[in-house]
């Protein structure tokens, strides 16, 4: 009985309080995210990000990692660039001829340069050019950077292996989104779209397995509703939707210390799109809004005087129910002897 009281005494509460959120020019930090594509390579899938307030992020590589994964989902080692590239031993120059010894190499951007002097020396810089200028493209082969890395090869290597894609990423404390979808982005007609002539494909499959997504550190006693979420695609081709209401929360510990994160809630939505009429882009797309209203947690001790109330509570009860089985046996007693002396009598 001390015991139980002593703990009672020693054990926190949690408090939880709804403030309005007057916070400014923060950044969201989607802390970690860990998603398997089964049927989607890494090589064609690509991370972008933007907001309402214009800020995009394309082909983001920065603290994204890709891992390999065989038919099984196991993890294959990853392999250098320009393996099974065709052997061609000098690479094309800018100016239209082979690279010859002690010379400077310096590839063609095949039009898409934006100065005389910019160099694209990988099928990386040269899709990347086509990016930025807006332009899709549609024949790897055709561009030597690209035929000599094996870029078109290496999909075709790949073919039927997935993708573990985990990693971080900064954004504006503003609504936007962030989407994983094969192919290279890039800005038409002030459209987003992502080159998938590339890949001479009419469909992609976008099953997901969402192993983590938090935006932010850990709270006690709070769940992800995402973690452990699996999807499989059934229809052809389509964009897979999730919105998010975020919502910033604050955790105090009984010491003081605070974990500055955030919770959300989550609806979805699949968008499919018939074979051969990629007018829908393929991919999974998380939307996301902030709420106004912040949600505060103070883990706190209990003070004495509400210790000293439950234990009157313990005790008053624990007196309660002993007089009502003393007064229950002392009443059972006196009708059974009652019934044996009128037995008797009898």
């Amino acid at each position: 009985m001390f015991k139980f009281i002593s703990r009672l005494y020693i054990q926190s509460v949690t408090e939880t309080k709804l403030v309005v959120d007057t916070s400014r020019g923060e950044r969201l930090r989607i802390h970690v995210f860990d998603i398997v594509f089964p049927a989607l390579p890494c090589t064609i899938l690509s991370v972008d990000a933007m907001d309402i307030s214009g800020e995009e992020h394309l082909d983001i590589k920065h603290d994204i990692f890709k891992k390999r994964l065989d038919a099984n989902g196991n993890g294959i080692e990853s392999r250098q660039d320009g393996i099974g590239a065709p052997k061609i031993e000098k690479p094309l120059q800018k100016h239209g001829g082979r690279l010859e010894h002690n010379e400077t190499y310096c590839g063609s951007c095949f039009g898409a340069e934006s100065s005389d002097e910019e160099c694209c020396n990988s099928c990386e810089d040269v899709r990347e050019a086509y990016r930025k200028k807006g332009w899709a493209l549609s024949d790897p082969d055709l561009i030597d950077q690209c035929k000599r890395e094996g870029f078109l090869q290496r999909i075709k290597d790949e073919d039927g292996e997935g993708c573990n894609i985990y990693g971080f990423l900064d954004v504006n404390k503003v609504a936007g989104n962030f989407h994983f979808a094969p192919g290279k982005s890039f800005q038409q007609a002030n459209v987003h779209v992502h080159d998938l002539v590339t890949f001479h494909k009419d469909s992609f499959n976008i099953s997901h397995k969402i192993n983590r997504l938090a935006f932010g550190d850990h709270i006690p006693g709070v769940v992800n509703p995402l973690d452990g979420v699996h999807w499989t695609q059934k229809a052809p081709s389509g964009m897979y939707e999730y919105f998010l209401k975020v919502v910033p929360s604050v955790y105090t510990d009984v010491k003081g210390h605070n974990i500055q994160s955030n919770q959300f809630s989550v609806t979805e939505h699949f968008k499919g799109a018939e074979v051969g009429h990629l007018k829908t882009l393929p991919g999974v797309f998380f939307f996301y809004e902030l709420s106004p209203i912040k949600v505060t947690f103070t883990e706190e001790h209990v003070s004495f005087l509400h210790f000293l109330t439950n234990v009157c509570a313990i005790i008053g009860g624990v007196f309660t129910v002993s007089g009502i089985l003393d007064s229950f046996i002392y009443h059972g007693q006196r009708a059974i002897r009652k019934k044996i002396e009128i037995g008797k009598l009898n």
